[in-house]
């Protein structure tokens, strides 16, 4: 296994509450390029780096979209993809502490837990939403996705579980794992991979495969890689003095991803997070509390509670999420705010929008050129104006409206062009982007059903790009399922 950063095995990638102070050496810190649809503002693009990926230094939300997503992914030529065939490779995963039942598992690898300390604003948002006739849900995994609820998240006994520590720790002597690494190309022979060429210490080295490679290097990774390796559109390659292998003009397109509007509200209850000395002398209390009992306010994933809810009466489910977090966020936690606070998130659920990655140099080391074309189709917006009408509601109604927030950026939600343009000049991904290696059985997918990439042998993915559609919900949990799958297949095909 070839990893880019390190081990990820520190105190700061274990507390939860950490998830706020990551430096780069666990995360790219990527931008986007300038996005006409915010105003021409570049947005930012967290990814995890080291062992465990983005769910290194994710929410540890644990949400799997809905089963129609699945269903639908099987109806965009992907059989095999629905959710009847999903659902036992999530429950083999999953090692839920509710224990297991038709929709969970209670014996995999990926801890899943019910949250230690909520904040009280956090229940204060669920009663707020339930008083609107919101039906409570205290499984958005289980039956039905609609509702208002606490999140589950991936943790085992108040301690992040990363993708790294319920796959990796456990694994034997077999697994060899290189840190550091640069992949610069899959290396081919005839049409069929056979290793790695890499840099790692300054050094270029190759590694040979005996039987396949699998390329898990996230959505925008992922693409980079291919294109590199010579298989992606001709005419850019070809401007990177790229020699072309495969012509697939969709590696590095489709990507999706959650536009987040935030309403940010400042308070003055101090059990809310804030950047003054209060919140630092609460901090270091909870941070006391966490290393001798694993418990109390730093195992919060932040985004605490959120909602499911249907906007439009004829989506097929629902469209919109609500994220609360219980701090007033503003530019993802990089703009300080001293005063204590809350925050409402909203994003569009399935958005149409389509943007793109390409190569910025054909230096594997320099960042890739990352598009996600926000708000580019006018039925984003238009639903996203809506959801946030709908999020507001919940947010000035008892119990919330009782801790009688600020709002940061008032507005009259009546004038719709107000709206929209406090949307396009504060929205930003809510770090769900997928698709830029989609599978599915034409002949412009990328990947076929079995995450085998076309036009070469020997040669898999398995992350999120290979999505043909973003799901409805955080991405994490899929991502884990699409590495269980993979699995199978190249167990199935390698023998």
């Amino acid at each position: 296994m070839l990893e880019a950063g390190g081990r990820n095995t520190g105190w700061r990638t274990r507390i939860p509450g950490m998830l706020a102070f990551q430096s780069e050496k666990t995360n790219w810190r990527f931008e986007t390029v300038p996005q006409a649809g915010l105003n021409g503002r570049r947005g930012y693009q967290p990814r995890g780096r080291g062992l465990g990926g983005s769910s290194a230094i994710n929410a540890m939300i644990y949400i799997r979209g809905n089963a129609w997503d699945y269903d639908n992914w099987a109806a965009m030529g992907c059989p095999g993809w629905s959710y009847a065939d999903v659902l036992p490779y999530f429950k083999r995963a999953e090692h839920n502490v509710r224990g297991g039942d038709d929709y969970h598992g209670g014996e995999g690898p990926l801890w899943v837990s019910n949250q230690d300390s909520p904040n009280p604003g956090t229940l204060a948002f669920i009663e707020a939403g339930a008083s609107l006739q919101i039906p409570r849900n205290d499984d958005f995994n289980g039956a039905r996705q609609e509702g208002i609820g606490l999140y589950q998240v991936t943790q085992k006994g108040g301690e992040r579980w990363s993708a790294a520590r319920a796959y990796l720790e456990p694994a034997g002597p077999n697994l060899r794992i290189e840190t550091g690494v640069t992949v610069e190309r899959v290396l081919f022979d005839e049409g069929r991979a056979w290793g790695v060429a890499y840099l790692q210490d300054g050094e270029r080295r190759e590694i040979r495969a005996r039987r396949a490679v699998v390329l898990s290097g996230g959505v925008f990774g992922t693409p980079q890689v291919l294109m590199l390796s010579g298989i992606g559109p001709a005419a850019h390659l070809q401007q990177h003095g790229i020699a072309v292998r495969v012509d697939r003009a969709d590696v590095g397109g489709n990507l999706q991803d959650h536009l987040d509007y935030v309403a940010a509200y400042e308070c003055d209850d101090t059990r809310f997070l804030g950047s003054n000395l209060t919140g630092m002398v609460n901090m270091a209390g909870a941070l006391v509390q966490w290393f001798r009992r694993r418990s109390g306010p730093m195992t919060t994933p932040y985004a605490e509670g959120g909602a499911f809810l249907k906007i439009d009466p004829d989506a097929p489910c629902p469209d919109v999420q609500l994220h609360f977090v219980i701090a007033a966020l503003e530019d993802h936690g990089r703009a300080k705010v001293r005063a204590h606070g809350y925050s409402g998130h909203v994003c569009v659920l399935r958005p149409e929008s389509k943007g793109t990655v390409r190569l910025a140099s054909a230096d594997a080391r320099a960042a890739p050129l990352i598009d996600p074309a926000f708000l580019t189709d006018p039925r984003d917006i238009a639903l996203m104006k809506n959801g946030v009408r709908a999020m507001y509601r919940i947010l000035e109604t008892p119990p919330m409206s009782d801790y009688k927030g600020r709002d940061r950026n008032p507005i009259d939600l009546a004038d719709d062009a107000a709206l929209e343009a406090l949307i396009r000049a504060r929205a930003d991904t809510i770090y769900h982007p997928v698709g830029t290696a989609r599978m599915g059985s034409d002949a412009d997918a990328v990947c076929d059903p079995r995450l085998r990439v076309r036009g070469v042998e020997g040669l898999y993915v398995a992350d999120a790009s290979i999505m043909p559609k973003l799901v409805s919900g955080n991405t994490n949990a899929p991502s884990i399922m699409i590495g269980e799958r993979a699995a199978d297949f190249i167990r199935e095909d390698l023998g």
